[in-house]
């Protein structure tokens, strides 16, 4: 019997290299493995559909639903998760010295449903007591002008939100002071260029995401694997299969990573890093499926984009996924 060919769009990652490289084959399936970045994938899936299996922003996703029927079926495999409090920064002039002083702030962001920012709103107006609507927002390109919302999404009035002016990018007027501050989820050119005009709102970073995990025991979800939805109703069974051959990948990059031999990544302290991140957050640090620490950071996520007028109503994490990724035969 031929194998089931499939295209999968995803990132370059460790933890999904073994699939790229076909050193795991998922069940019964033939995989193509695109290497895209990001942005393109999201942007060609939601927009056209064009691979069976891809790599999507969870808010992307999550907005997806209120279609009729839903175009996606999702598996609870987590191909990018990130603390974000590195994702705010403000103008040195501004006058906002802690995340408290955002509120009456104009704050940009690239597109108001990326998961990073839906995030670090969330978590601001929890922790810090400014809500989403107590600032404005303004929406476009970070670096190049014309970026547009890549789920189409309708606020209504929850939210005061406009669209920077035509020609322009979010990174200059962050430089120039004509917004207050910036929430994205890439680092903006004049702070990568070290200009002092540019600053992060938190500015021990490590510290504030390791105080946030020991508070709340979250370590966020950005991204999820998904199927389209006409491939998962032909063939159910490729759910469990992917969720298999991710899992198996995952564990290949987890002892990779611990190979003390020669450093695998070109960062100098990779061991005593990874140490450090097993004993914080578990020996499965980057978990898959819906266990209780998954489902409570699910739990916070469906809050945040529900009170931030993205979600048509409050969703449970078990809505998200496929039943068949959420269940394993018993030997």
């Amino acid at each position: 019997m031929p194998r089931l060919a499939l295209t999968m769009a995803c990132g370059d990652y460790d933890r999904t290299r073994a699939l790229w490289e076909e050193t795991v084959r998922p069940d019964g399936i033939d995989l193509t493995y695109l290497r895209l970045p990001v942005e393109e994938t999201f942007f060609r899936m939601m927009r056209h559909r064009e691979f069976e299996v891809a790599e999507l922003s969870l808010s992307s996703y999550v907005v997806s639903l209120r279609q009729d029927p839903p175009p996606f079926v999702a598996l609870p495999v987590y191909t990018s998760r990130m603390f974000r409090h590195s994702s705010w920064y403000a103008n040195a002039d501004a006058g906002v010295e802690s995340p408290e002083d955002l509120r009456g702030k104009v704050v940009g962001t690239p597109e108001f449903q990326l998961t990073a920012c839906v995030w670090m709103r969330g978590v601001v107006g929890d922790r810090h007591g400014v809500p989403y609507d107590a600032y404005e927002h303004r929406t476009g390109g970070q670096e190049t002008p014309g970026r547009i919302e890549k789920a189409r999404v309708d606020l209504g009035d929850s939210v005061r939100i406009s669209p920077i002016p035509a020609g322009r990018t979010l990174s200059s007027m962050l430089a120039e002071g004509e917004i207050d501050a910036l929430v994205t989820p890439r680092v903006p050119s004049p702070f990568a260029q070290g200009d002092p005009r540019v600053k992060r709102i938190f500015p021990d970073v490590i510290g504030a995401e390791k105080a946030y995990y020991a508070d709340t025991g979250i370590f966020p979800i950005m991204h999820v694997l998904v199927v389209r939805r006409d491939v998962y109703e032909r063939h159910p069974w490729v759910a469990q299969s992917l969720y298999k051959a991710a899992l198996e990948a995952k564990r290949i990059a987890y002892e990779s990573m611990y190979d003390t031999s020669a450093l695998r990544f070109t960062l100098p302290w990779l061991t005593p890093q990874l140490e450090e991140a097993r004993a914080l957050l578990g020996s499965d640090f980057w978990s898959y499926g819906l266990g209780a620490d998954n489902h409570r950071t699910l739990s916070a996520f469906l809050r945040y984009h529900h009170e931030q007028g993205l979600s048509d109503r409050l969703r449970t994490p078990e809505e998200l996924f496929a039943p068949e990724a959420l269940e394993s035969a018993v030997i």
